[in-house]
Protein backbone atom coordinates (compact mmCIF):
# COMPACT_ATOMS: atom_id res chain seq x y z
CA UNK A 1 0.00 0.00 0.00
CA UNK A 2 0.72 2.92 -1.11
CA UNK A 3 1.39 6.40 1.11
CA UNK A 4 1.78 8.80 -1.59
CA UNK A 5 -1.32 10.25 -3.39
CA UNK A 6 0.69 9.77 -7.16
CA UNK A 7 2.29 6.49 -8.77
CA UNK A 8 4.27 6.83 -11.29
CA UNK A 9 4.78 3.61 -12.94
CA UNK A 10 7.95 2.86 -14.99
CA UNK A 11 9.92 5.56 -13.02
CA UNK A 12 13.14 4.13 -14.17
CA UNK A 13 12.91 5.23 -17.70
CA UNK A 14 13.76 8.16 -19.47
CA UNK A 15 10.21 9.95 -19.63
CA UNK A 16 9.43 8.78 -16.41
CA UNK A 17 11.75 10.23 -14.72
CA UNK A 18 10.92 13.38 -16.49
CA UNK A 19 7.59 12.89 -14.62
CA UNK A 20 9.45 12.75 -11.41
CA UNK A 21 11.30 16.48 -12.04
CA UNK A 22 7.79 17.94 -13.00
CA UNK A 23 5.74 16.30 -9.98
CA UNK A 24 8.48 18.12 -7.59
CA UNK A 25 8.15 21.23 -9.40
CA UNK A 26 4.65 21.07 -8.30
CA UNK A 27 5.44 19.41 -4.71
CA UNK A 28 3.25 16.37 -4.61
CA UNK A 29 4.49 13.23 -3.15
CA UNK A 30 4.83 10.35 -5.13
CA UNK A 31 6.19 6.83 -5.65
CA UNK A 32 8.56 5.76 -7.70
CA UNK A 33 6.99 1.98 -8.98
CA UNK A 34 9.07 -0.40 -11.28
CA UNK A 35 10.18 -3.98 -11.86
CA UNK A 36 13.98 -3.01 -10.17
CA UNK A 37 14.63 -1.36 -7.64
CA UNK A 38 17.95 -0.27 -8.24
CA UNK A 39 17.30 0.74 -11.65
CA UNK A 40 14.49 3.13 -10.18
CA UNK A 41 17.02 4.69 -7.34
CA UNK A 42 19.47 4.98 -10.10
CA UNK A 43 17.39 7.54 -12.28
CA UNK A 44 15.44 8.92 -9.35
CA UNK A 45 19.14 9.59 -7.85
CA UNK A 46 19.59 12.25 -10.89
CA UNK A 47 16.31 13.88 -10.60
CA UNK A 48 17.15 17.61 -9.60
CA UNK A 49 16.15 18.51 -6.22
CA UNK A 50 14.81 15.12 -5.21
CA UNK A 51 15.88 15.50 -1.97
CA UNK A 52 13.29 18.56 -1.97
CA UNK A 53 9.97 16.48 -2.08
CA UNK A 54 8.96 13.50 -0.67
CA UNK A 55 8.84 10.04 -1.96
CA UNK A 56 9.15 6.26 -1.89
CA UNK A 57 11.02 3.69 -4.31
CA UNK A 58 9.15 0.57 -4.88
CA UNK A 59 9.81 -3.12 -6.56
CA UNK A 60 6.98 -4.55 -7.80
CA UNK A 61 5.57 -7.51 -10.08
CA UNK A 62 3.65 -6.66 -13.34
CA UNK A 63 0.53 -8.24 -12.16
CA UNK A 64 -2.88 -7.26 -10.91
CA UNK A 65 -3.02 -8.49 -7.61
CA UNK A 66 0.46 -6.87 -6.76
CA UNK A 67 -0.09 -3.72 -8.61
CA UNK A 68 -3.03 -3.25 -6.39
CA UNK A 69 -1.72 -3.50 -3.16
CA UNK A 70 0.43 -0.92 -4.27
CA UNK A 71 -1.87 1.51 -5.82
CA UNK A 72 -4.51 0.69 -2.59
CA UNK A 73 -4.11 4.82 -0.82
CA UNK A 74 -2.96 6.52 -3.95
CA UNK A 75 -5.37 8.86 -6.60
CA UNK A 76 -3.74 8.99 -9.60
CA UNK A 77 -1.26 6.48 -11.43
CA UNK A 78 0.72 7.66 -14.34
CA UNK A 79 2.05 5.07 -16.28
CA UNK A 80 5.48 4.97 -19.05
CA UNK A 81 5.65 1.14 -18.99
CA UNK A 82 4.87 -0.05 -22.65
CA UNK A 83 4.20 -1.52 -25.18
CA UNK A 84 0.83 -0.64 -23.52
CA UNK A 85 -1.16 -2.70 -26.13
CA UNK A 86 0.66 -5.81 -24.02
CA UNK A 87 0.99 -4.29 -20.45
CA UNK A 88 -1.23 -2.04 -20.05
CA UNK A 89 -4.29 -4.28 -18.97
CA UNK A 90 -2.81 -5.37 -15.70
CA UNK A 91 -2.24 -1.35 -14.67
CA UNK A 92 -6.04 -0.41 -15.58
CA UNK A 93 -7.74 -3.51 -13.55
CA UNK A 94 -5.19 -2.28 -10.83
CA UNK A 95 -6.74 1.24 -10.86
CA UNK A 96 -10.11 -0.15 -11.79
CA UNK A 97 -9.84 -2.47 -8.49
CA UNK A 98 -8.43 0.66 -6.41
CA UNK A 99 -10.51 3.58 -7.00
CA UNK A 100 -7.12 5.46 -8.93
CA UNK A 101 -7.62 7.67 -12.29
CA UNK A 102 -5.14 6.47 -14.90
CA UNK A 103 -3.08 8.23 -17.61
CA UNK A 104 -0.51 7.27 -19.80
CA UNK A 105 2.17 8.64 -22.42
CA UNK A 106 1.25 5.84 -24.77
CA UNK A 107 1.80 5.84 -29.00
CA UNK A 108 -0.28 2.62 -29.67
CA UNK A 109 -3.89 3.52 -31.31
CA UNK A 110 -4.89 0.11 -30.55
CA UNK A 111 -4.37 0.48 -26.65
CA UNK A 112 -6.58 3.83 -27.22
CA UNK A 113 -8.89 2.12 -29.08
CA UNK A 114 -9.42 -1.04 -26.22
CA UNK A 115 -9.37 2.00 -23.14
CA UNK A 116 -12.09 3.30 -25.08
CA UNK A 117 -14.15 0.28 -26.07
CA UNK A 118 -13.24 -1.89 -23.25
CA UNK A 119 -12.05 0.02 -19.86
CA UNK A 120 -13.47 3.10 -20.36
CA UNK A 121 -17.17 2.56 -19.32
CA UNK A 122 -16.07 0.80 -16.29
CA UNK A 123 -14.04 3.42 -14.99
CA UNK A 124 -16.62 5.71 -16.12
CA UNK A 125 -18.78 3.71 -13.99
CA UNK A 126 -16.58 4.16 -10.33
CA UNK A 127 -16.39 8.24 -11.99
CA UNK A 128 -12.53 7.84 -12.42
CA UNK A 129 -10.52 9.66 -15.36
CA UNK A 130 -8.89 7.18 -17.90
CA UNK A 131 -6.74 9.32 -20.35
CA UNK A 132 -3.99 7.28 -22.50
CA UNK A 133 -1.66 9.07 -24.85
CA UNK A 134 -1.13 11.91 -22.98
CA UNK A 135 2.36 13.10 -24.46
CA UNK A 136 4.03 15.99 -27.00
CA UNK A 137 3.63 13.84 -29.90
CA UNK A 138 0.16 13.88 -29.44
CA UNK A 139 -1.26 16.18 -26.90
CA UNK A 140 0.20 19.49 -28.12
CA UNK A 141 -1.22 19.00 -31.68
CA UNK A 142 -4.53 18.35 -29.92
CA UNK A 143 -4.50 21.59 -28.48
CA UNK A 144 -3.88 23.11 -31.42
CA UNK A 145 -6.67 21.08 -33.14
CA UNK A 146 -8.94 22.42 -30.07
CA UNK A 147 -8.11 25.82 -30.86
CA UNK A 148 -8.94 25.35 -34.52
CA UNK A 149 -12.60 24.00 -33.31
CA UNK A 150 -13.38 27.10 -31.80
CA UNK A 151 -14.01 28.64 -35.38
CA UNK A 152 -17.49 27.19 -36.00
CA UNK A 153 -18.14 26.15 -39.27
CA UNK A 154 -14.99 23.10 -39.46
CA UNK A 155 -15.55 19.26 -39.34
CA UNK A 156 -11.74 18.05 -40.87
CA UNK A 157 -8.80 17.78 -39.08
CA UNK A 158 -5.27 17.37 -40.73
CA UNK A 159 -2.61 17.27 -38.60
CA UNK A 160 0.50 17.79 -38.30
CA UNK A 161 3.58 16.52 -35.31
CA UNK A 162 7.12 17.02 -36.15
CA UNK A 163 10.25 17.29 -33.22
CA UNK A 164 13.84 17.26 -33.66
CA UNK A 165 15.39 14.60 -30.99
CA UNK A 166 16.32 10.83 -30.71
CA UNK A 167 13.67 8.26 -30.27
CA UNK A 168 14.10 6.67 -26.25
CA UNK A 169 14.31 3.00 -26.32
CA UNK A 170 10.37 2.48 -25.64
CA UNK A 171 9.24 4.99 -27.97
CA UNK A 172 11.57 2.89 -30.86
CA UNK A 173 9.84 -0.63 -29.09
CA UNK A 174 6.72 1.16 -29.69
CA UNK A 175 7.14 2.38 -33.66
CA UNK A 176 8.20 -1.07 -34.54
CA UNK A 177 4.95 -3.08 -32.34
CA UNK A 178 3.04 -1.04 -34.52
CA UNK A 179 4.33 -1.41 -37.66
CA UNK A 180 4.48 -5.15 -37.20
CA UNK A 181 1.29 -6.21 -34.71
CA UNK A 182 -1.62 -3.29 -35.17
CA UNK A 183 -3.30 -1.91 -37.80
CA UNK A 184 -3.15 2.00 -38.12
CA UNK A 185 -6.54 4.26 -38.57
CA UNK A 186 -7.73 7.88 -39.67
CA UNK A 187 -11.23 8.64 -39.45
CA UNK A 188 -13.46 9.21 -42.25
CA UNK A 189 -17.17 10.02 -41.52
CA UNK A 190 -16.73 8.93 -38.13
CA UNK A 191 -15.88 5.66 -39.05
CA UNK A 192 -12.04 4.07 -38.80
CA UNK A 193 -10.36 3.62 -42.55
CA UNK A 194 -7.54 1.46 -42.90
CA UNK A 195 -4.17 3.60 -43.85
CA UNK A 196 -2.54 1.87 -46.67
CA UNK A 197 0.43 -0.60 -45.30
CA UNK A 198 2.11 0.45 -48.14
CA UNK A 199 1.78 3.52 -48.66
CA UNK A 200 5.36 4.89 -47.30
CA UNK A 201 6.52 8.29 -46.46
CA UNK A 202 4.08 11.06 -47.22
CA UNK A 203 5.62 14.33 -47.85
CA UNK A 204 4.61 17.28 -46.36
CA UNK A 205 4.57 20.98 -46.14
CA UNK A 206 6.28 21.75 -42.84
CA UNK A 207 5.51 25.46 -41.83
CA UNK A 208 7.90 27.83 -41.37
CA UNK A 209 10.46 26.33 -43.91
CA UNK A 210 11.48 26.08 -47.15
CA UNK A 211 12.18 22.56 -47.62
CA UNK A 212 9.63 19.78 -47.07
CA UNK A 213 9.06 17.07 -44.73
CA UNK A 214 8.41 13.46 -44.37
CA UNK A 215 6.26 11.48 -42.65
CA UNK A 216 4.20 8.61 -41.55
CA UNK A 217 1.14 7.69 -39.60
CA UNK A 218 2.86 6.59 -37.09
CA UNK A 219 0.90 3.39 -35.59
CA UNK A 220 -2.69 6.05 -36.45
CA UNK A 221 -2.01 8.73 -33.82
CA UNK A 222 -4.12 8.84 -31.15
CA UNK A 223 -6.01 11.72 -32.17
CA UNK A 224 -8.85 9.87 -34.71
CA UNK A 225 -9.82 7.78 -31.37
CA UNK A 226 -9.99 10.77 -29.73
CA UNK A 227 -12.42 13.06 -31.65
CA UNK A 228 -14.24 9.87 -33.10
CA UNK A 229 -17.03 10.72 -30.35
CA UNK A 230 -16.72 14.74 -30.78
CA UNK A 231 -19.92 15.93 -32.91
CA UNK A 232 -17.91 19.11 -34.23
CA UNK A 233 -15.56 16.41 -35.77
CA UNK A 234 -16.05 14.07 -38.66
CA UNK A 235 -13.14 13.45 -40.36
CA UNK A 236 -9.24 12.93 -38.98
CA UNK A 237 -6.13 12.13 -40.12
CA UNK A 238 -2.86 12.69 -38.71
CA UNK A 239 1.05 12.55 -39.79
CA UNK A 240 4.50 12.30 -37.77
CA UNK A 241 8.04 13.07 -38.55
CA UNK A 242 11.30 14.33 -36.80
CA UNK A 243 13.13 17.03 -38.84
CA UNK A 244 16.03 14.70 -39.59
CA UNK A 245 15.52 14.06 -42.91
CA UNK A 246 17.87 10.89 -43.04
CA UNK A 247 16.69 9.50 -40.17
CA UNK A 248 12.83 9.27 -41.97
CA UNK A 249 14.46 8.06 -44.74
CA UNK A 250 15.42 5.03 -42.69
CA UNK A 251 12.41 4.06 -40.44
CA UNK A 252 11.17 1.92 -43.39
CA UNK A 253 13.84 -0.03 -43.93
CA UNK A 254 13.56 -0.60 -40.19
CA UNK A 255 10.41 -1.72 -40.43
CA UNK A 256 10.88 -3.94 -43.75
CA UNK A 257 13.14 -5.46 -41.39
CA UNK A 258 11.40 -6.26 -38.96
CA UNK A 259 8.90 -7.41 -40.64
CA UNK A 260 10.73 -9.67 -42.46
CA UNK A 261 12.17 -11.27 -39.19
CA UNK A 262 8.73 -12.18 -37.79
CA UNK A 263 7.16 -13.10 -40.90
CA UNK A 264 4.80 -16.39 -39.36
CA UNK A 265 6.04 -16.31 -35.82
CA UNK A 266 3.35 -16.91 -33.80
CA UNK A 267 2.69 -13.64 -31.79
CA UNK A 268 4.47 -14.16 -28.35
CA UNK A 269 7.72 -14.54 -30.49
CA UNK A 270 6.94 -11.48 -32.73
CA UNK A 271 6.96 -9.73 -29.93
CA UNK A 272 10.64 -11.02 -28.56
CA UNK A 273 12.27 -10.81 -31.73
CA UNK A 274 10.48 -7.21 -31.97
CA UNK A 275 12.00 -6.36 -28.42
CA UNK A 276 15.41 -7.62 -29.89
CA UNK A 277 15.39 -5.88 -33.26
CA UNK A 278 14.46 -2.43 -31.32
CA UNK A 279 17.40 -2.67 -28.94
CA UNK A 280 19.49 -3.31 -31.88
CA UNK A 281 18.38 -0.07 -33.20
CA UNK A 282 18.50 1.63 -29.60
CA UNK A 283 19.79 0.18 -26.72
CA UNK A 284 20.84 3.25 -24.33
CA UNK A 285 18.86 6.23 -22.87
CA UNK A 286 18.90 9.23 -25.25
CA UNK A 287 20.70 12.59 -23.89
CA UNK A 288 18.84 15.07 -21.74
CA UNK A 289 17.04 17.07 -24.48
CA UNK A 290 18.20 20.87 -25.04
CA UNK A 291 15.98 23.65 -25.21
CA UNK A 292 17.96 24.97 -28.38
CA UNK A 293 18.35 21.70 -30.43
CA UNK A 294 14.71 19.75 -29.56
CA UNK A 295 12.50 21.70 -31.02
CA UNK A 296 8.80 20.86 -31.88
CA UNK A 297 6.15 21.76 -33.91
CA UNK A 298 2.57 20.93 -34.16
CA UNK A 299 0.79 22.20 -36.87
CA UNK A 300 -3.24 21.40 -37.35
CA UNK A 301 -5.62 22.67 -40.37
CA UNK A 302 -9.27 22.73 -39.55
CA UNK A 303 -11.61 23.02 -42.69
CA UNK A 304 -15.13 22.49 -43.37
CA UNK A 305 -18.06 23.61 -46.07
CA UNK A 306 -18.70 26.97 -44.29
CA UNK A 307 -15.11 27.31 -42.47
CA UNK A 308 -11.11 27.68 -42.30
CA UNK A 309 -8.77 27.76 -39.48
CA UNK A 310 -5.13 26.99 -39.11
CA UNK A 311 -2.98 26.29 -36.28
CA UNK A 312 0.92 26.14 -35.16
CA UNK A 313 2.32 25.68 -32.26
CA UNK A 314 6.44 25.92 -32.02
CA UNK A 315 7.46 24.43 -28.85
CA UNK A 316 11.11 22.81 -27.55
CA UNK A 317 12.05 19.22 -25.37
CA UNK A 318 8.88 17.16 -26.54
CA UNK A 319 9.53 14.44 -23.49
CA UNK A 320 9.71 17.14 -21.18
CA UNK A 321 6.21 18.62 -22.72
CA UNK A 322 5.33 14.86 -21.34
CA UNK A 323 6.28 14.75 -18.36
CA UNK A 324 5.23 18.18 -17.27
CA UNK A 325 1.85 17.46 -18.63
CA UNK A 326 1.49 14.02 -16.77
CA UNK A 327 2.57 16.26 -13.70
CA UNK A 328 0.05 18.43 -14.39
CA UNK A 329 -2.57 15.67 -14.59
CA UNK A 330 -1.98 14.37 -11.45
CA UNK A 331 -1.78 17.50 -9.98
CA UNK A 332 -5.30 18.59 -11.19
CA UNK A 333 -7.17 15.42 -10.19
CA UNK A 334 -5.53 15.79 -6.82
CA UNK A 335 -7.10 18.92 -6.41
CA UNK A 336 -10.82 18.61 -8.34
CA UNK A 337 -12.60 16.16 -10.47
CA UNK A 338 -11.89 16.04 -14.04
CA UNK A 339 -13.78 17.59 -16.62
CA UNK A 340 -14.92 14.04 -18.09
CA UNK A 341 -14.56 10.41 -16.71
CA UNK A 342 -14.01 7.58 -18.00
CA UNK A 343 -12.14 7.13 -21.53
CA UNK A 344 -10.93 11.33 -22.28
CA UNK A 345 -7.83 12.78 -24.46
CA UNK A 346 -6.00 15.65 -22.16
CA UNK A 347 -7.89 18.25 -23.30
CA UNK A 348 -11.20 16.33 -22.95
CA UNK A 349 -10.12 16.00 -18.80
CA UNK A 350 -8.53 19.30 -18.02
CA UNK A 351 -8.99 21.58 -20.87
CA UNK A 352 -7.28 22.38 -23.72
CA UNK A 353 -6.37 26.24 -22.92
CA UNK A 354 -5.15 24.87 -19.37
CA UNK A 355 -3.21 22.69 -21.01
CA UNK A 356 -1.36 25.43 -23.18
CA UNK A 357 -1.15 27.51 -20.17
CA UNK A 358 0.98 25.07 -18.50
CA UNK A 359 3.70 24.62 -20.76
CA UNK A 360 3.78 28.47 -21.91
CA UNK A 361 4.58 29.01 -18.19
CA UNK A 362 7.17 26.43 -18.02
CA UNK A 363 8.66 28.17 -21.30
CA UNK A 364 8.31 24.47 -23.26
CA UNK A 365 5.87 26.41 -25.96
CA UNK A 366 5.32 29.33 -27.96
CA UNK A 367 2.05 31.48 -27.77
CA UNK A 368 -0.08 29.65 -30.79
CA UNK A 369 -0.52 30.81 -33.97
CA UNK A 370 -3.81 30.77 -35.17
CA UNK A 371 -5.81 32.08 -38.65
CA UNK A 372 -9.25 31.89 -39.21
CA UNK A 373 -10.93 32.01 -42.83
CA UNK A 374 -14.69 32.74 -42.39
Amino acid sequence: MSSKPVIVYGASGYTGRLVCEYLREYNIPFTAAGRDKSRIAEAIDKVPGIDTIEHDIVEVAHDVEPLSELFEGSSVVLNTVGPFAQLGGEVVEACISTGCHYLDTTGEQDWLIECDEQYGPRMAEKGLLLSPGIAQMYTTSEIAAQLCLETPGVDTLDILVFWKGTPTVASTLTILMNACLSKAYYLEQDKYVEWQADAGLYDVVVPGQHETGLALPWGGMSHPVWFKRDPRVANVKALGGVFNRPLMLGVPQIVAAALAQTEGLPDEEKKRVLTEHASAVMSQMPPRENTRINTSLDSVHASGPLGRAHCVIHGNSNYKQTGLMQAYGAYSLLQQAPRRVGFASGCQAFGHRELLGVLRSFGLVMEPNLTIQH
